[in-house]
């Protein structure tokens, strides 16, 4: 169980963030004032809700995901394209490079708790064989639903190279990853990863896997720029003017995987409702939108489609374009598809 925790926060590392702005001494800060508006006494309702009244919140069978093509993922293309497998999980082949975001692929999402938040597919840690060599892995934060052990013992025997949020490393440290094969980033920090830039960008959210590392490694979005687009993946994170700086500094972008779902009123700060997941794309210049960090788990008390139906609907009224694959489905950006709106079935 101990291990599930990852590495601990050290003196080193406590020097070593002295030097980023938005460390105060003792934790990590958001660009703007954040909290969770979360009193002790409804903790108890909360946790009954969570873990006891499921009815709507998860599908009432198992969600199919579309078996891997190797080939015509490896298959020479002019634009990326990409696998997503629920939640926040993302394969992607860009510039004849394989990257990996966010690769929780493991069946509970909280492996510490008393009660299991169940993954709605099956045999989603089989994938992780099924894939081609990792050439790079990007890690926005370390919560459990995005970064997980069982995953990680898969993954490391085939990975390249990991860029992740400063303080992050210490759990891949932790779990056997060579130091050598990790890079650490401070938000906006931007790397030349061969033929590809890759930068990482602020979100409005926290960080931890136990009672005393709250807010000692950093949360963020990553965009991945070729000579032919620029993607962004807008990691965790409540609603903020961030997302118009990074439009700014960084965009326009041609596509973007926005977070949805996992929302409630009480973290609204750190987590975006569906309508803001939409104004964070029409802020920072996304061209086309895909919601992400839904059909997964339900770490949240709404029903496990309302997430991608008011997507779809905020899309909509703002006339921006955007995609709903299924889980599995390999996505070419430069062939247009149809939505299917899978989910309703």
């Amino acid at each position: 169980m101990k291990k599930q925790f990852g590495g601990k926060f050290t003196k080193k590392e406590e020097e070593k963030f002295r030097k980023i702005s938005n460390w105060d001494g003792e934790k990590f800060l958001n660009l703007e004032p954040t909290s969770m508006d979360f009193s002790f006494q409804s903790l108890p309702k909360f946790l009954y809700k969570q873990f006891c009244e499921k009815e709507g919140r998860e599908p009432k069978q198992k969600l199919h995901i579309l078996p891997f093509d190797r080939e015509a993922f490896l298959a020479p293309s002019v634009q990326a394209k990409f696998i997503w497998y629920g939640h926040s999980a993302l394969l992607i082949r860009m510039g004849g490079k394989t990257i990996l975001i966010d690769p929780m692929l493991g069946p509970d999402a909280s492996p510490i708790a008393p009660f299991a938040t169940k993954r709605f597919s099956d045999g989603t840690l089989d994938l992780i064989e099924q894939f081609p060599e990792i050439d790079l892995v990007l890690m926005t934060h370390d919560h459990y639903d995005h970064l997980d052990l069982k995953s990680m013992k898969r993954l490391i025997p085939k990975v390249k190279q990991f860029f992740v949020g400063m303080g992050v490393a210490r759990h891949l440290e932790k779990w056997g990853v060579d130091p050598e094969t990790i890079t650490e980033f401070d938000w906006w920090k931007a790397t030349q990863f061969q033929d590809l830039m890759i930068t990482y960008t602020p979100t409005r959210h926290f960080s931890g896997r136990g009672l005393s590392d709250r807010a000692k490694s950093m949360w963020g979005g990553w965009v991945i720029q070729s000579k032919q687009e620029k993607l962004w993946f807008s990691g965790d994170g409540g609603y903020g003017n961030h997302f118009k700086e990074i439009g700014e500094k960084l965009g326009p972008f041609d596509f973007a995987w926005m977070e949805c779902g996992q929302y409630n009123e009480n973290w609204r700060l750190i987590h975006m409702f569906p309508d803001e997941s939409v104004q964070a794309a029409i802020d920072a210049n996304a061209k086309n939108i895909m919601p992400v960090h839904w059909a997964g788990f339900s770490l949240a008390q709404h029903h496990w489609t309302e997430p991608v139906e008011k997507f779809v609907a905020s899309a909509h009224h703002n006339s921006i374009p955007f995609i709903t694959p299924e889980l599995g489905e390999l996505i070419n950006l430069d062939q247009e598809r149809k939505n299917e709106f899978w989910w309703r079935n």
